[in-house]
């Protein structure tokens, strides 16, 4: 059956149809009959004898089949100018109306009864009687079947009116009662339940005489017109009513206030900022909900303010445990209302059946009182609704796992969400358990302990019960004991109900099963962070159905967003998915082939033509976490860096030796542009052990090639001439003359970096000649580190720079379009040509600034205040040695921040200012020792020694470029 969810046919009252475009009744009453008996059974063939029987009777005119297909088409034609076609369709010997059931008032009346009698529910009872407009099917026509089905509703509608007042009569709405009730006992005078409920109305009004009276009416009526006396239930009524019967009155709660909050738990530290936001609640905002994961200490936060503001609630204070994260025992919402009734004294028998008369009671119970609710334990916010108070005297705190931010739709929240303790509370609560002696004792070993345990509190109190049990082991040999491979074990107790991987296996077993699955897919993640694109890859799902799946593991608290768009494990939560992961090979491919294909789109982003490496790709993402372009990939594995290490170290484990030198050199672009550290050595390391393992040695040349440009990016020199040196001969050996003009160009650079400047111009005129047979790009490269060597030693020749930015130009690589520029700066500025210097390291600055590499901008402004010192122009350097230290501070180089700082020495000291030019130049030197390097340590000492002497008002030239210019491939 089509179902067409924007049509509406009524019948319960004047017949009319609602379509998209329009509303509208149809002509004439056989029109109307026709449709009536086609919604009545949509679906349904209705034959055309019985239509024709409906129409005209027992005497149909000779033309009424002609005649019918004629109002067929008019209906068809109403439906059709409502938005409505192709509704009434032809089937074999009559006609079938296609519109679904739900669409059609008299069944969505009929479906509504049938639930509101199951729940119990007024709110569905009066939806149900809302759907009437007037008399059903009013102004269908005379037919006897119509008839009958008019009746039927009509009954229908008198007993949901009686069955709705008799809820609303048992949670107190008798006031209202009494008109609503006289009216439908005027039309029904006979109706002995509604004059039952009349009378009850009545009575507890305060009315005894008058419900008495109705009794009467009754009486004599049914005695006039039918001969009968009332029956059973109303005669029982009338005696109760004169008897004042206790069982006529509402259920009254016991005198005693409820005192149900248990006991706070022992040695409580920290949660200052949570309770102040909580001593902060106010009138008017009647919920409080505290999330966070499990054994977070939820429970024991809102035990300790709910003692703390106890006073505030005289009427009493109620706890209940909803048992929310275990699906199998959560406590339905009735069943938490009937706990609540009990509690304030209601008797079992005279708590009603269904959820809403329950509630109407307990707000009822509690409209005049000033009452704390603590509900524990929350799953849904579904548990927690009806139990939110209506009066402003009240409050109700609920903790949860999740976020229950369905309840902030429709209610004030104040919304407290925990995450783990703070370092010092974590230790405060370690020796308030064990005393502050014992943990002075061995305050490493404490503090390692804290964040072993992920500074959880559950955790924290596993840990030290195991310590307190045994006062004389050291806390040194419970960390030994956690940092091996089985700290959940380590952290467990009998029966493991009550341990770490017993609680979080309650927050698991609690998801669906997408988000199940999800969770243990992401246990094979080794980093420390994920995105949603990589999530769906590891799940083998596309980007909107993983996000479905994110959202509940947020909001159970399993993962938490880190940044935006950006979520990660708790450390033991890790643990627990690692546990429950499935290390199958297809699904160690999805993660590596995601993360080879992010490098790869990286690479290609950067440097096009680094093509010496390209991954077959099995499980190719859906789309790419970032834009196909420079800046937001490098951007992107910004992001990523801490992740960097952890996978390749993983792929190594498991063996993928071929991933671990394809990510290997996919990666070498992003560390060029970002800067290399000891993340980028750590995983050319790696690739030089698995090219090893795999015995390619073309493949373990580019490996130790790369390790040696990671060297040089650190400005370790002499040990990137030992890793290139031992990638040379398998350069050679292989059949790519490029591999050996790479190899030869990185080793002029750490040469160049250890000023051994002949020596660098041998190793660039080689990779020149090696690389101008074939790849115009690297010929870029070498003329570039070829004039840039010569401009470090003092030389002014730009032929070389020259031919090196025309092709720069050509080949598109902006990268190093704004190398030549900077290395042309700094010839010009060696001859002389200061308008020319500094229009090429300001072109360079800006073009970095541009691409995104701020790694180099540092260096080049450094060499853009040098210049203008060369000039005279001190407040012009100084401003641009001030925003190259604040860059090279951003970005921890510390080498670039050593020079900088004395840039701004010696400016200071041509300025006169002697004591800004000696706290500036002890920095540096300072820096300086932690990073060795003869060459500028030399600059530092001899501008310390003009300081010493200062007074001839003169200063030496300006120190050397801060800018680690020199291309690596």
């Amino acid at each position: 059956m089509a179902a067409m969810r924007t049509a509406v046919i009524g019948l319960l009252g004047p017949c009319e149809v609602t379509g998209p475009k329009q509303t509208t009744g149809l002509a004439g009453p056989r029109q109307r009959a026709l449709l009536a008996l086609l919604a009545l059974d949509p679906g349904t063939v209705v034959t055309q004898p019985r239509l024709i029987m409906a129409l005209w009777g027992e005497r149909p005119p000779r033309t009424a089949v002609r005649t019918l297909q004629s109002h067929v088409a008019r209906v068809r034609h109403a439906l059709e100018n409502c938005g409505i076609p192709d509704a009434v369709v032809t089937r074999g010997p009559g006609y079938a109306l296609t519109i679904d059931r739900t669409e059609i008032d008299v069944h969505r009346f009929e479906d509504l009864l049938r639930q509101a009698r199951e729940e119990q529910s007024a709110q569905r009872f009066a939806a149900a009687l809302a759907l009437w407009r007037g008399e059903a099917l009013a102004d269908v026509g005379e037919d006897e079947g119509l008839a009958a089905e008019r009746e039927r509703l009509d009954a229908m509608r008198l007993a949901a009116c009686e069955d709705l007042w008799e809820l609303r009569l048992a949670t107190g709405d008798h006031r209202a009662g009494t008109g609503e009730l006289a009216r439908l006992v005027a039309a029904n005078p006979l109706r002995e339940r509604l004059i039952g409920l009349l009378m009850l109305a009545l009575y507890r009004s305060g009315r005894q005489a008058e419900a008495l009276e109705q009794y009467q009416r009754a009486y004599t009526r049914l005695s006039d017109e039918l001969g009968l006396e009332p029956g059973t239930p109303l005669k029982e009524l009338q005696l109760a009513i004169l008897r004042r019967d206790n069982g006529l009155d509402l259920p009254k709660a016991t005198s005693t206030a409820p005192a149900q909050l248990p006991a706070m738990a022992g040695h409580f530290s920290g949660r200052d900022p949570e309770l102040a936001a909580l001593r902060g609640w106010e009138q008017g905002e009647s919920i409080v909900v505290i999330s966070g994961p499990a054994g977070v200490g939820k429970t024991a936060l809102a035990v300790r303010w709910a003692h703390e503001v106890r006073e505030r609630f005289p009427d009493g204070q109620l706890f209940l445990d909803l048992r929310g994260h275990d699906p199998d025992a959560a406590l339905s919402a009735s069943e938490v209302l009937t706990h609540a009734l009990r509690a304030l004294g209601i008797p079992a028998d005279r708590v009603p059946a269904g959820m809403e008369p329950q509630a109407a009671l307990f707000r009822s119970l509690i409209e005049r009182r000033r009452l704390l609710l603590v509900l524990d334990n929350a799953g849904t916010a579904d548990q927690v609704v009806p139990l939110v108070p209506a009066n402003s005297g009240s409050a109700l705190v609920v903790t949860s796992r999740g976020q229950l931010s369905a309840l902030a739709v429709q209610h004030a929240v104040r919304a407290v969400e925990l995450d783990v303790l703070t370092p010092i509370d974590a230790s405060e609560l370690l020796a308030r358990i064990l005393g502050a002696a014992r943990v002075d004792r061995e305050p490493e070993a404490a503090a390692a302990l804290t964040e072993l345990c992920g500074r959880l509190p559950l955790a924290l109190r596993i840990a030290a019960a195991k310590l307190a049990a045994r006062p004389r082991q050291r806390i040194g040999d419970l960390v030994a004991e956690l940092s091996g491979d089985d700290r959940l074990d380590v952290l467990s107790v009998p029966g493991d109900s009550q341990g770490i991987r017993g609680v979080f296996g309650t927050a698991y077993h609690a998801l669906s099963e997408p988000a199940a699955h999800l969770f243990r897919a992401l246990g094979l993640h080794p980093g420390v962070s994920f995105v949603p694109h990589l999530a769906a890859s590891l799940a083998g799902v596309s980007l909107g159905r993983v996000r479905r799946s994110i959202d509940e593991l947020a909001a159970a608290h399993l993962i938490t967003e880190i940044e935006p768009g950006r979520y990660g494990f708790h450390d033991l939560i890790r643990l627990y998915a690692r546990e429950l992961a499935v290390h199958d090979d297809s699904a160690l491919d999805r993660l590596f082939d995601w993360y080879r294909a992010v490098s790869a789109a990286t690479n290609t982003a950067l440097s096009p033509t680094r093509t010496r490496i390209v991954p077959a790709i099995e499980h190719a993402p859906e789309s790419l976490p970032f834009p196909a372009e420079a800046a937001a990939a490098v951007s992107f594995l910004d992001s990523e860096r801490a992740n960097l290490v952890p996978v390749v170290n993983y792929a190594m484990e498991h063996g993928r030796l071929r991933v671990v030198c394809e990510l290997t050199y996919l990666l070498a672009g992003f560390f060029g542009r970002r800067g290399s550290g000891a993340d980028r050595i750590t995983i050319c390391r790696l690739g030089v052990d698995a090219a090893a393992r795999l015995g390619d040695s073309t493949l373990e040349g580019l490996m130790r090639s790369a390790l040696g440009v990671a060297y040089i990016g650190g400005r370790r020199y002499p040990e990137a001439l030992e890793a290139l040196a031992e990638a040379l001969p398998l350069a050679r050996a292989g059949d790519d003359r490029r591999d050996e003009g790479h190899v030869h160009n990185n080793m002029a650079v750490a040469y160049a970096g250890l000023r051994r400047f002949d020596e660098a111009a041998v190793c660039f005129e080689r990779a020149l000649e090696l690389h101008s047979r074939n790849d115009p790009a690297a010929v870029a490269v070498a003329l570039n580190n070829v004039g840039y060597a010569q401009a470090q030693a003092g030389q002014s020749d730009t032929g070389k720079l020259s031919r090196a930015l025309v092709l720069a130009r050509e080949t598109g690589n902006v990268p190093l379009e704004a190398a030549v520029l900077h290395s042309l700066g700094l010839a010009y500025r060696n001859g002389g040509d200061y308008s020319k210097a500094l229009e090429a390291l300001r072109s360079s600055a800006h073009t970095f600034r541009r691409i995104g590499d701020l790694h180099e901008v540092p260096g080049v402004l450094a060499d853009v205040g040098a210049t203008l010192l060369s000039l005279g122009d001190h407040d012009g350097a100084l401003a641009q040695f001030t925003e190259a230290r604040t860059l090279s501070l951003e970005r921890g180089d510390h080498h670039v921040e050593s020079i900088v700082l004395g840039h701004l020495g010696q400016t200071y000291l041509a300025m006169g200012d002697l004591d800004a030019a000696r706290e500036n130049l002890n920095l540096a030197m300072v820096l300086r020792r932690s990073l060795p390097d003869t060459h500028e340590e030399a600059q530092l000492r001899r501008l310390l020694a003009e300081l010493s002497t200062a007074g001839s008002g003169t200063c030496g030239p300006p120190a050397e470029a801060a800018g680690a210019n020199p291309r690596r491939r």
